[in-house]
């Protein structure tokens, strides 16, 4: 049998959101649960600074409405089957997971009653988001670690398994910050059935349940498609050599447009005057 279509929301952010001013990612991320005071779980496994993290965020995310914010430490797998952190991440209106080193997370929650309860209460339709590690962590394979700002070669990519909440992409985050086009196109070429995106600072993708999302934010996402991929050297030998990769489509994608992770098609302003069966959506003149 297949496994039941995700009903939940994703809010992935490349990290560094504005959290002074306008607050408009924390405030999506608030309304996306559909509750005017929701009850926020914290996850700070990423972290070695968990309290100090948890402080900023509960301030935060109460003065934008949260009924509670409910810290979860979890810093072992140990501690991941303790009864009242699985209560709140199953009763959660929505799950926000703090930045720091994505490998903690999986590492630490991957597969344990803790990650059930995650994924249960994202199938269930709560809000599941995450800030630069936390947005690493969402998808099925993740980037660990690779060099910055420099030419793509072979062998700089360290790759793991992430949360697998969202299917089919690698996604990367602090993006054009950190000059990280390159190191997402060594990850695309040897995965080119899936999508490279890479988030901005400040910047997130809104992900529905049919597998569209929007771009809110300051920055942009960048979007790499490996699937028109003619050619590539990313199997061959001299590990250490520059990557070769043709053909490769990509998408740049400000605040407002968004795209469809399925069929691969991006969703301008205008198509979303638009229905699905291209029908202007503005009343027919009478």
């Amino acid at each position: 049998m297949s496994e039941p279509k995700a009903k939940g929301t994703l809010i992935i952010i490349g990290g560094a959101e504005d959290k002074n001013a306008d607050k408009t990612i924390l405030k999506t991320f608030i309304a996306a649960t559909g509750k005017n005071n929701p009850d926020i779980a914290l996850v700070t496994t990423a972290t070695n600074s968990p309290v100090k993290a948890a402080e900023v965020y509960e301030d935060i995310l109460s003065q934008l409405g949260a009924k509670t914010v409910h810290p979860i430490h979890i810093s072992s797998r140990e501690d991941t089957s303790d009864s009242d952190n699985i209560e709140i991440l199953k009763s959660a209106d929505g799950i926000f997971f703090v930045g720091g080193d994505q490998l903690r997370i999986s590492s630490i929650l991957g597969g344990t009653d803790a990650h059930k309860a995650i994924r249960e209460s994202y199938l269930s339709g709560r809000v599941i988001a995450g800030t630069s590690a936390g947005a690493s962590m969402m998808s099925e394979i993740m980037v660990v670690e690779g060099k910055d700002d420099e030419a793509p070669r072979k062998c700089t990519l360290k790759m793991a398994p992430g949360m697998g909440l969202l299917e089919g992409v690698i996604i990367d985050q602090h993006f054009n910050q950190r000059g990280r086009i390159g190191r997402l196109l060594a990850a695309v070429a040897p995965n080119p059935s899936v999508l490279g995106i890479g988030i901005d600072e400040d910047t997130a993708i809104i992900v529905d349940s049919d597998m569209n999302f929007k771009v809110a934010g300051s920055g942009v996402v960048t979007v790499i498609d490996g699937k028109t991929i003619r050619y590539t050297n990313i199997s061959e030998q001299n590990q250490n050599e520059p990557l070769a990769i043709t053909n490769v489509m990509l998408h740049v994608l400000p605040s407002g447009y968004g795209f469809n992770i399925i069929n691969r098609i991006e969703i301008t302003k205008e198509d979303k005057k638009a229905d699905p069966n291209g029908k202007d959506n503005k009343e027919e003149a009478k």
